[in-house]
């Protein structure tokens, strides 16, 4: 008999319906294994996938009424074999290979409505207005801006969920539960918990849902069990349509509803021209999307029923341009939402701290967090609760605030990472014969607007570099992975750098435009006095059609499709030269000279602007993203004098892809 205790995990998963009371924990000091998954939880058409089953006794503690009855069970327990066989299943429910192909979900429902009748078969239905959830849309910046919200209320001492997209590394990093990843250990029952009650009522007209969908009931489905106090929710995509719009269905009130959405607080980050073949070409028709996260609780006879009930849910939005902007008031006026622009948060009020996310544009996301945070502890009574004892004067933010601002973090975006793995290197040689320094600037930017907030933050963090450039040994890897304050261990100043190298290394999506994005980047560099000694392209190890963890064995054979590749690098070159550069090869030989990459082309004169060769002298294409990272690192190896930074963006699959290499 296994007697499990101090967990949260409840709910309908070992049957139990009690909610938000924190006195029945079910489980104490016991984590689930990782390969151990009740049967209860119902996979049992999961055999056909490979898995493993035995028998183990488990005990379960149901709350009915007032009273916690103990039951007993001995049935066959499913046990996946291992973490990768989670991630093989969340794999089977990508709808298409690549972004832009169209979506084959099949079925005879709409998105949201299918999403409905998932939450009725998963039973949270009444359950999710528990959660008091933030809701947040945008193109740029709503994962930071949700990320801010998450740790102010935790730093003001409330139990926190947070779901954003995508992932880097592992998708538990979707799930935040009071500020960390939730555990392998916790993921795998709720997993297997919601998969088992999808998949037996799969039919014809109701298959399992894509994978966004899936991972968007999880969130709540974790949430709900987690008994978090709020949910920080990120839209994945538009808003009007996105899986997240649907989080409160209060059909079994019996009144005439026309929103099924209840939020405590919305939220519209910055807009810009992104997924434009699925949300419009145009600024405004992208904000109509967005503003479709706007709700307007209204339904017969409301006053008469629920007279203290306020329909209407505020919304906050920071400034925009006038398309956008015109387009959201219409959206709020329509549905009597009242809605609000933030300004930027002045920095000046934080009392000393600062804003842990780096980037001058934090300071909008920052603002608009503020005041989604703000307004959620007003309209849930913990304003006045948490400070009515303090003089807060408008505009000042209470330390909670500032200590949340000042501690959020947002792996891949304004990210800077040391290579540690060189340490290893020079403590095995003659000191006199040490390596020089490698750098990794990391952030996800993959629009024309989030490509020069980029380039802004780049320059000025390489330019900071460039004043406190004396050489500094990192003795512990973490204290040097951060979002942009490079935090250094203990270590010996030695000489300074001779020589810096600023590399780009990139890679985009083809459904982007390449020149949309390269000019906005090298502009913003240019204006700023930093120029790419080199570019890199590289395709990403990540597949769009394949979910990986940290664990993932990391593929070692080259990419043989190298195409898109080599038309970034022409177009590179073409933006260097100012003019087409004609040259043909042959694909077989592009990719044979891909594969090898002398170390002296990091110090090839570039001036002379013509392909030599076979070979460009501003750029290069490399075949495999190992293979980059570890010619880098010879770079420095041969060279102790200098210091090559690197700036990887243009997808966050790229980003994702160095940070796994680097933690390896």
């Amino acid at each position: 008999m296994n007697a499990y205790s101090h967990t949260h995990l409840k709910c309908d998963l070992f049957g139990v319906s009690h909610f938000h009371d924190r006195s029945h924990c079910l489980f104490n000091n016991r984590t689930w294994s990782a390969s151990h998954v009740p049967d209860i939880i119902g996979t049992s058409h999961l055999n056909r996938r490979g898995y493993t089953s035995t028998t183990i006794s488990y005990q379960v503690m149901e709350h009915m009424q007032t009273n916690v009855v103990a039951k007993e069970y001995s049935d066959d327990l499913l046990i996946t074999s291992s973490y990768e066989s989670t991630m093989e299943a969340l794999s089977s429910l990508i709808t298409h290979k690549k972004r832009g192909d169209t979506s084959s979900v099949g079925g005879k429902y709409g998105k949201l409505e299918r999403m409905s009748i998932y939450l009725k078969i998963l039973g949270l239905e009444e359950k999710i207005d528990g959660l008091r959830i933030i809701h947040v849309a945008g193109t740029k910046g709503k994962g930071s801006t949700c990320t801010f919200c998450e740790a102010i209320l935790r730093e003001c001492g409330f139990r926190t969920g947070l779901f954003t997209s995508p992932h880097l590394i592992d998708v538990r990093e979707r799930f935040r539960i009071n500020g960390l990843d939730i555990t392998e250990d916790r993921f795998l029952p709720y997993f297997w918990s919601c998969w088992g009650q999808l998949e037996e009522k799969v039919t014809e007209d109701l298959p399992m849902p894509p994978l966004f969908q899936f991972l968007t009931l999880l969130a709540l489905k974790i949430f709900i069990c987690e008994q978090v106090d709020v949910a920080i929710i990120e839209v994945g995509l538009g808003g009007k349509r996105d899986s997240t719009n649907v989080v409160c269905s209060m059909e079994h009130w019996n009144y005439n509803f026309f929103e099924i959405n209840k939020p405590v607080v919305c939220g519209i980050t910055s807009l810009g021209m992104d997924h434009i073949e699925t949300l419009g070409n145009t600024l405004g028709q992208i904000a109509s999307h967005k503003a479709g996260i706007f709700k307007f609780l209204y339904f017969l006879n409301w006053v008469d029923v629920f007279p203290a009930l306020k329909p209407h849910i505020p919304a906050f939005v920071v400034p925009q341009l006038p398309e956008a902007m015109d387009v959201i008031h219409e959206v709020a006026e329509g549905l009597a939402v009242p809605l609000g622009v933030v300004p930027p948060l002045d920095c000046e009020k934080m009392d000393g701290f600062k804003l842990s996310l780096s980037g001058d544009h934090q300071s909008i996301n920052a603002g608009l967090a503020v005041a989604l945070s703000k307004c959620w502890l007003q309209r849930t009574g913990n304003w006045e609760k948490l400070f009515r004892k303090q003089e807060i004067l408008e505009g000042d933010l209470p330390e909670p605030f500032c200590r949340g601002l000042s501690t959020a973090h947002l792996s891949g975006r304004a990210q800077i990472v040391y290579d540690t793995s060189l340490k290893s290197y020079n403590s095995s040689k003659d000191p006199e014969s040490s390596s020089g320094d490698l750098i990794f600037y990391l952030d996800g930017a993959h629009s024309p607007e989030s490509m020069e907030v980029c380039g802004r933050w780049f320059s000025t963090a390489v330019k900071g570099n460039q004043k406190t450039s004396s050489r500094l040994r990192v003795e512990n890897a973490e204290q040097v992975l951060g979002n942009g304050h490079i935090q250094y261990g203990s270590g010996k100043m030695e000489e300074p750098y001779e020589t810096s190298r600023q590399i780009l290394l990139f890679n985009c999506m083809e459904v982007r435009d390449p020149q949309a994005l390269l000019p906005q980047l090298v502009n913003t560099c240019v204006s700023s006095g930093i120029h790419f000694s080199k570019a890199l392209f590289v395709p990403s190890m990540s597949s769009y059609s394949k979910v990986t963890s940290a664990a993932s064995v990391i593929p070692e054979n080259f990419s043989r499709d190298l195409s898109w590749q080599f038309k970034l690098q022409r177009f590179w070159e073409k933006m260097i030269h100012g003019k087409e550069v004609d040259i043909v090869m042959d694909a077989e030989l592009e990719i044979d000279a891909a594969k090898v990459l002398p170390y002296e082309f990091l110090y090839e004169d570039a001036s002379h602007c013509s392909p030599v060769d076979n070979r460009f002298s501003h750029s290069a294409v490399i075949p495999s993203l190992p293979l980059a990272i570890s010619w880098l690192r010879d770079c420095v190896k041969r060279n102790p004098s200098v210091r090559i930074q690197v700036l990887v963006t243009g997808s966050l699959h790229l980003v994702g892809d160095v940070l796994k290499l680097l933690k390896r």
